[in-house]
């Protein structure tokens, strides 16, 4: 099932990001992929609106109708009518080389989600082997599934290609028991301690405003002086003789 927009993801919103603890998310991330050879992350997912109800629904909920039949049918005989085999062959070869990562995003029952990156080539036993690693009761039967309609992951042989999981796909968790059984923690400690990190190290780190220039000092005011008027010596008269 390709990812879509019915479910929205609960970030944390920060203002002031610690550059520490920046570096810190960052470190712990980079762990958790040197360790488990992935990207990792882990956020709550909340159900839009139109979501009443967070349990799984029944299988006959998903059932797909005869209306479903057709549609599909439809769509599939008007693209088999428009190309040949060999033009579908050749696009969808070149659509595979173009494609080098696959974004898988598990759902749990208590509205966690864990996203996983894997290469197209990769098969969906690959994912099922990655969450053995990093659900808190692997020695549980479970099975992943997409919806709607509802179906099971069966063959494990599938590349995500086939699957038609590229360039990401929305899968769902269960413990193959009881729904009693299905309850929270689903993700070991480990894994849960990342929820939100990735929101924390994508910060911006906080651009340093340059100083501002100092003030130049003003220009000394120039000072000018007056010239006195010079004194001039009054005039004899002609007729004064000494």
């Amino acid at each position: 099932m390709i990812v879509d927009g019915s479910w929205r993801l609960k970030r944390r919103r920060f203002t002031n990001i610690d550059p520490m603890e920046a570096a810190s998310a960052k470190a712990k991330l980079a762990a958790a992929k040197e360790k488990f050879g992935r990207e990792i992350r882990v956020f709550e997912t909340l159900p839009t609106s139109s979501e009443v109800s967070n349990t799984e629904e029944p299988d006959d909920f998903y059932e797909f109708t005869p209306e479903d039949y057709y549609r599909v049918m439809a769509s599939k005989k008007e693209d088999k009518f428009l190309k040949t085999r060999k033009i579908r062959e050749a696009e969808e070869a070149a659509r595979r080389s173009k494609i080098t990562k696959v974004v898988i995003r598990v759902r749990f029952p208590d509205n966690h989600t864990l996203e996983v990156t894997f290469h197209p080539s990769e098969t969906v036993q690959s994912l099922v082997d990655f969450m053995k690693k990093v659900i808190a009761r692997p020695d549980l039967p479970f099975y992943i599934y997409t919806t709607p309609p509802k179906k099971q992951m069966r063959d494990m042989t599938q590349d995500f290609f086939s699957a038609g999981f590229v360039p990401g796909a929305i899968v769902y968790f269960s413990y193959d028991l009881p729904k009693a059984a299905n309850s929270a923690p689903f993700l070991q400690d480990e894994i849960m301690s990342l929820k939100g990190l990735e929101v924390i190290a994508e910060q911006p780190e906080p651009v340093q405003s340059a100083p501002e220039p100092a003030a130049t000092s003003a220009a000394p005011a120039t000072v000018v002086q007056e010239s006195k008027p010079t004194e001039k010596k009054p005039a004899k008269p002609k007729w004064f003789k000494m």
